[in-house]
């Protein structure tokens, strides 16, 4: 790999086959190529270390430190009930700009909510996890494990929706717009018959998806029941009689599954009745991870790596700043215009 000093945008423009003029304009954020040339040259900027000087300038001004002495150690913290497709996209984010300023970044299994005090105390030792830099706590974790990290005296980042009142800098990916944008976008085809399908009751962001559908229909003037979703779990047999029952007597003319899980018995409860997406119901998902059985989902782009490499950004920014003021960082992403919605 070639110095980072030497990394200029005619090392990206040759690695990739594009010219400096595209690769400026990609890293400005300035129109003109798809946004998969854009990422591309986002992605290979991130891995070599290049930054512009509006960058390098942006990140003096939050006081985030660009050069150190000190290699620092973090540790990202996951679910004892082990990793996801959102927990690698935020751990190849930090890592990816962590590894920018020579810094580590380790991962541990949280320990389970039944462990005592004691216990946890015993696992924080064993992991030397008071003599880290720092800590990245990622969405999942239970809430008692994750009162217990967050009364650790250390600097942290939670990657998720914080608690209300938590002592701690949050960054997350913005569920409550993805939302919004899911009900406009169905609006704007015609559809006013939403069914929303989702547990509201898990986790916070659960809960927040479902404020936001109901937001976002009162802004266009629709009521909505509770009764009238789907907004819990059940067992297999139980949820899926439940789904069919609801599109029978509610009759929806299109339908968001606000949890990427649910995706699939969605389609599963149609066939049943002999239904077909999108040619009854059009559908869009907020999927945290590729779909390749439905590749061309209809949803709104969950920006989960920016996350990591954001949230990355706050831990040297808190460490910079200690005595600063705590703050909740959400990314929007865009849209994807799927094949899964017709209009009416």
């Amino acid at each position: 790999m070639p110095n980072r000093k030497q990394i200029t945008l005619r090392t990206l423009a040759d690695h990739l086959g594009l010219t400096v003029h595209t690769v400026s304009k990609a890293l400005r954020g300035l129109p003109g190529m798809s946004e998969q040339t854009r990422k591309e040259v986002i992605d290979l900027a991130m891995k070599l270390g290049y930054r512009t000087k509006n960058q390098e300038q942006g990140m003096a001004v939050e006081h985030i430190p660009i050069y150190s002495s000190k290699s620092r150690r973090f540790a990202f913290i996951v679910p004892n009930t082990g990793m996801v497709y959102i927990h690698q996209s935020l751990y190849e984010g930090i890592q990816s700009r962590l590894a920018e300023f020579g810094h580590k970044l380790e991962m541990l299994f949280a320990p389970s909510d039944a462990v005592s005090d004691e216990a946890f105390n015993e696992w924080a030792d064993k992991y030397s996890l008071l003599f880290t830099d720092g800590l990245f706590l990622t969405p999942m974790i239970t809430a008692k494990t994750e009162e217990k990290l967050l009364s650790l005296p250390l600097p942290k980042v939670l990657l998720n929706y914080p608690p209300p009142a938590a002592q701690v800098d949050s960054v997350m990916w913005d569920v409550s717009s993805a939302v919004h944008q899911s009900v406009q976008y169905l609006l704007s085809r015609g559809h006013r018959r939403i069914l929303y399908i989702g547990d509201i009751h898990l986790h916070r962001g659960f809960r927040l998806r479902w404020q936001a559908f109901r937001e976002a229909m009162a802004t266009a003037g629709l009521t909505v029941d509770e009764e009238h979703h789907l907004t819990d779990t059940g067992s297999p047999d139980t949820y899926t009689l439940k789904l069919t029952r609801m599109l029978e007597r509610i009759k929806p003319t299109a339908i968001i599954a606000g949890i990427d899980h649910d995706l699939s018995w969605v389609y599963y409860g149609c066939s049943l009745i002999g239904r077909k997406i999108p040619v009854d119901y059009s559908i869009v998902g907020l999927e945290h991870s590729p779909n390749i059985r439905i590749s061309d989902l209809t949803r709104p782009i969950l920006p989960i790596k920016e996350v990591g490499f954001r949230g990355a950004d706050r831990m040297l920014w808190r460490l910079a700043n200690p005595n600063l003021p705590f703050e909740h960082i959400r990314l929007q992403g865009g849209f994807y215009d799927g094949a899964t919605v017709l209009p009416l």
